[in-house]
């Protein structure tokens, strides 16, 4: 019990006034230890275990694994107790198999936790579970597909756990037919009503763009779990429903569930894109005044970015001087976003300052600060920081776009030229310049983060990934069929006014997942009523 809540001092009390200690004794104690991220502590209650004539069991070991999961402990503890479950005869054990593979994966070593699996002669659901989780969690998560599918292919019988890591890798990989396959092998399982279950294919429809899918899985309002009314905030927040978001929110405190950390994250991250700002003040007020939720730094970080993105960045510095937590580097970065978005070079510079401070290396404080001279037209500026880059062998992060179409992905960069359908695409994308024109569109060249000459910017913002992607979305596509675009940065906003336009012009639905969030372009609008 003191171990559970972090209460270690009186809890090794206890242990030292008790007239017998057996395994069990010295098992809670070293699994507290390693609850509480103590290595030390639970390699000497392991010590003085064995001094007292007892032998420790799976549990003991598995409890020790659990407090070596940083890479600071592996060498000087996890190896060298790796090396006396080999002595001790406990490497047979599934459980220690699995806690030694999820050891090496949280340790950065991904490959040794792979090896063991490997080597193993009787792998069981436990062991399965654990590689799968350990790719999924510290490797590409194809990977973790790859083993979902070997799981399938050996006959292991997947559990709620399975699915739910395998749903939550599809989600963050966005990639949809996986996932609607997976969701009919749920179905044929019969673990479509499993919660854990439920939630994560909620969670992966919402990341996958399909807030449809979402609606129709849904339980009804008095049989959802808070963390089913968690994902569907975040959903309506993700996709641009931001009155939905709170409406959502109202319904779930209007049936008696309260909110909790995660409930007010997706609440004031809705109210940050959907601008509704004094709404995501008031929230954040009663989160702690009436709900009594501690304020995390992501809730500190949504509020820099709802006063940021409406241009009240006075109010965002100030809130960060009263930060009841210290500020991160997500803190500086949202700040010196949107200080690119409204041209204030000098908190700019704070900002980026702040960053740097944090880390020498963060490619995003010069990328970003980069673009806030860019956008004040500041080019002597932009070049010192890209000197300054260089000579910290740092680069900018290539912008790309994809589009998945019968089974494969295609990838665009920067005016693309290498596809075998490289003609085609510049010859619909010259289609659409011209169509688009007709419609009135007049080109942004501020989104031209270069110092050259109104006709060179125009062209290079018709070379940007996303625009490539959406051509060759519309020459391949089915006829009425959605265009489904990701690009791995901020979509750039001359291209989100294009994509309207596109969407009116050709009478086709596009949605673009960009870095931020969700865009459904549909007959000249966006989802987003064009603030993000």
């Amino acid at each position: 019990m003191y171990g559970k809540f972090g209460l270690m001092a009186e809890a090794q009390k206890v242990c030292k006034v008790m007239p017998e200690r057996d395994v069990v004794t010295w098992n809670a104690l070293i699994g507290g230890h390693a609850d509480n991220t103590d290595p030390n502590a639970a390699l000497e209650s392991f010590n003085l275990l064995r001094r007292e004539g007892l032998l420790s069991n799976y549990i003991t070991i598995v409890n020790l694994l659990g407090a070596c999961l940083s890479p600071d402990y592996l060498l000087k503890h996890g190896m060298p107790i790796h090396a006396h479950i080999v002595v001790a005869g406990f490497e047979l054990n599934t459980y220690v198999q699995s806690s030694l593979i999820t050891m090496y994966a949280q340790c950065g070593n991904l490959n040794a936790s792979n090896f063991i699996f490997d080597v193993l002669a009787n792998k069981n659901s436990s062991t399965w579970n654990a590689i799968l989780s350990a790719n999924a969690h510290y490797g590409p998560g194809e990977e973790a597909l790859k083993f979902i599918a070997r799981m399938r292919n050996d006959g292991v019988d997947l559990d709620q756990f399975s699915f739910s890591v395998a749903l939550a890798t599809i989600g963050n990989l966005t990639v949809l037919d996986e996932g609607q396959q997976l969701h009919s092998w749920i179905i044929k399982l019969g673990f479509e009503s499993n919660e854990y279950v439920l939630n994560a294919t909620m969670d992966m429809y919402g990341k996958c763009g399909e807030i449809d899918d979402v609606f129709k899985i849904l339980p009804l309002p008095k049989s959802r779990s808070q963390r089913s009314w968690n994902i569907l905030i975040s959903a309506l927040a993700r996709h641009g429903f931001f009155r939905q978001a709170t409406k959502a929110f109202q319904e779930m405190l209007d049936i008696g569930l309260r909110p909790d950390h995660v409930t007010f994250v997706s609440l004031l991250s809705a109210c940050s894109h959907g601008g509704l700002v004094d709404e995501g003040l008031a929230y954040f007020s009663l989160m702690t005044t009436e709900f009594g939720v501690p304020t995390g730094i992501e809730h500190c970080v949504c509020i820099i970015d709802l006063l940021g993105r409406s241009g009240r960045l006075a109010e965002a510095e100030a809130f960060i001087d009263e930060m009841p937590v210290p500020p991160n580097d997500l803190v500086w970065r949202s700040l010196l976003a949107a200080c690119k978005i409204h041209g204030n070079l000098e908190l700019g510079r704070k900002a980026a300052d702040h960053l740097l401070e944090l880390d020498s290396s963060d490619d995003s404080a010069y990328v970003l600060y980069s673009n806030v001279c860019a956008s004040t037209q500041r080019w002597g500026d932009v070049e010192i920081v890209r000197k300054q880059m260089e000579s910290h062998s740092l680069k900018k992060k290539p912008a790309c776009s994809w589009i998945k179409l019968k089974n494969k992905v295609t990838t665009f960069g920067m005016g693309d030229q290498f596809h075998t359908q490289t003609a085609q695409i510049h010859a619909k994308l010259e289609e659409l310049r011209k169509m688009t024109r007709e419609e009135g569109y007049v080109p942004d060249t501020s989104y031209a983060l270069q110092d050259t000459d109104e006709e060179q910017k125009e062209h290079n913002l018709w070379n940007h990934s996303e625009r490539i992607a959406l051509a060759f979305g519309l020459i391949n596509c089915p006829e009425g069929s959605t265009i489904r675009i990701y690009k791995n940065l901020r979509v750039c906003g001359d291209c989100h006014s294009v994509f309207k336009l596109v969407s009116k012009i050709v009478g086709r639905k596009i949605t673009v997942r960009d870095s931020y969030r969700f865009h459904h372009f549909n007959g000249g609008k966006c989802s987003c009523s064009d603030y993000w």
